[in-house]
């Protein structure tokens, strides 16, 4: 099996915000929400400055090891993981850190892209500045309580959503029997793919009954690419959340988060779309199977929808003794996450930068490193038959990223024998009302108005003639333009990426783990473009 890739600008997709799009090509206008360009230098910038932030390397090291330890009772623990956490005492050492939910079976590809990504640009920046150590991590967001997002996943079509009582962290849930009865139906469509047994059964490894979705996640994501070094860190742990104690006390003291992003969210507003405004206190509290907000109300701290009250002295007593009892939201996520790695870069997803371009000032109120922002990978997979019919039709696999109907008028207008286009009579049409108006002006000048009515008129009926002739032209091509209908629909299902719907299974399944060689070997590092890979026998 053969892979080939074609890269298309994202300025041709039509994808992303404008703030994204105008961050990736380093205008002024977006960069200034940030400390560093998406680019080499930038980076070099970063390695640079991080020297003057602290990172507790001991606690992390620590952390690591305990969680390896504990997963060494299912997986053999790879040796370029257990030197990657060693690489973290040192000083010269730095992350390229991706974070994503715990998505139950993996969830959308792209939860695949994303960790790829961030293996391939610590192995390109080690190339780039030998004299340092890039570490891939995958940051684990296992707070996130959207089980409707996180719980779901997607095969042939078909959603299938984890339907249970349990509340609370996602990552503190327990593998229970309504998630083993989705893992069946999950093993039994894969089983009639026929390839990537393998790959299926470290997911049947990882979800064992009882096991929390913090375990199965991080089995799963390193019986998978441990062996490329990358590191899963699961945040949600006491002593790494005992670092973050003096930036959420002055959270509950202050509310400083709410304060700081305020001028970001002024400017941007001026600009572009304001992503997430944050509240005025940025903490949730977790305990058992909550996870609530914390509100400020008078002198009080209320955990919202139960009965739980705090004053001042207690909630901060709380904090101390229990740091594993309070959780950032996503004003503050970002920040926890840089304090407790040395990051230089974090890739996102457009979305997540967005959020992450209105946070700079939160960064500099506690002192925390900002790292660069780097726009993750996207990919459409594409199979050999849809590849051969795309190109019979005379399409280019830009024309993929347009509108379904200007694809079908774009298509229309090539094939047709004869031209669809009215343009040069209509400008014609306009010169000759023009003269219409000129003359009529001569006889009485209030007839100016009538006759460049008149022109109106005539250029809407013309155009209205040239849609009927588009429409007729497209009666003769009614195949063709089921075809395009049926690959659009494959590459971008539910009228979204692919990358954004689909498993892996669709693509394991059918190409075992050639596919997801394929992916890392065609994946960008620091460049900004789509890519489109073709299979072929």
């Amino acid at each position: 099996m053969k892979f080939s890739s074609t890269q298309i600008p994202y300025s041709e997709t039509g994808l992303f915000s404008p703030l994204v799009r105008d961050y990736i090509q380093s205008k002024s206008t977006a960069l200034k929400y940030t400390t560093h360009a998406p680019t080499y230098e930038g980076v070099a910038a970063a390695i640079a400055a991080r020297a003057n932030f602290k990172t507790d390397r001991n606690v992390l090291v620590t952390v690591l090891q305990k969680q390896y330890d504990a997963l060494a009772i299912k997986n053999a623990t790879h040796a370029a993981v257990k030197a990657n956490i060693d690489l973290l005492a040192k000083e010269n050492t730095y992350v390229v850190t991706t974070a994503h939910q715990p998505n139950i079976f993996t969830g959308p590809l792209y939860f695949f892209y994303k960790i790829i990504h961030a293996i391939q640009l610590a192995a390109d920046l080690k190339a780039k500045y030998p004299a340092n150590n890039f570490v891939p991590v995958y940051y684990m967001g296992s707070e996130d309580a959207d089980i409707d997002e996180v719980g779901s996943f997607v095969l042939g079509g078909t959603k299938h959503q984890w339907v249970t009582k349990q509340t609370g962290a996602i990552g503190r849930m327990k593998v229970d029997d309504a998630l083993v009865s989705l893992m069946q139906n999950m093993e039994g469509y894969w089983w009639v793919k026929g390839a990537g047994k393998t790959a299926l059964e470290i997911l049947k490894q990882a979800y064992q009954k009882g096991l929390t979705i913090n375990e199965a996640t991080l089995s799963f994501v390193d019986a998978y690419f441990g062996q490329y070094g990358l590191l899963v860190l699961q945040p949600d742990d006491a002593a790494l959340k005992s670092l973050f104690i003096p930036v959420m006390e002055k959270e509950l003291k202050e509310q400083f988060s709410h304060s700081a992003i305020q001028p970001t969210l002024k400017s941007l507003a001026t600009e572009y779309h304001v992503q997430s405004e944050g509240r005025s206190l940025n903490l949730f509290y977790l305990k058992d199977q909550l996870r609530a907000r914390i509100e400020k109300q008078g002198d009080e701290y209320i955990i919202v929808d139960t009965d739980l009250k705090f004053t001042q002295e207690e909630i901060i007593k709380e904090l101390y003794a229990f740091p594993e009892r309070f959780s950032p939201n996503v004003i503050l996520r970002g920040v926890y996450q840089e304090l407790i790695l040395p990051g230089v870069v974090f890739i996102g997803g457009g979305g997540e930068l967005a959020y992450w371009m209105e946070l700079k000032n939160v960064f500099e109120t506690v002192g925390v490193h900002y790292p660069v922002l780097q726009l993750r990978n996207s990919f459409a997979i594409i199979r050999e038959k849809q590849m051969a019919q795309w190109a019979s039709l005379g399409l280019s696999l830009s024309d993929l990223f347009k509108p379904i109907l200007d694809i079908e008028v774009l298509f229309v207008k090539q094939q047709a024998t004869e031209s669809l286009s009215l343009a040069s009579q209509l400008k014609e049409l306009q010169k000759l009302y023009d003269q219409i108006k000129v003359d009529v002006i001569k006889v009485d000048p209030t007839l100016g108005d009538h006759a460049m009515n008149l022109a109106h008129q005539s250029e809407k009926k013309i155009l209205e003639l040239e849609k009927k002739m588009v429409r007729a032209e497209r009666r003769k091509e009614a195949v063709n333009i089921e075809r395009i209908h049926a690959i659009k629909q494959s590459l971008f299902p539910m009228n979204s990426l692919q990358e954004r719907v689909e498993n892996i299974a669709e693509w394991i399944g059918d190409y075992d783990w050639a596919w997801v060689e394929a992916v890392m070997q065609h994946s960008n590092t620091m460049e900004h473009s789509f890519t489109v890979i073709d299979i072929s026998a």
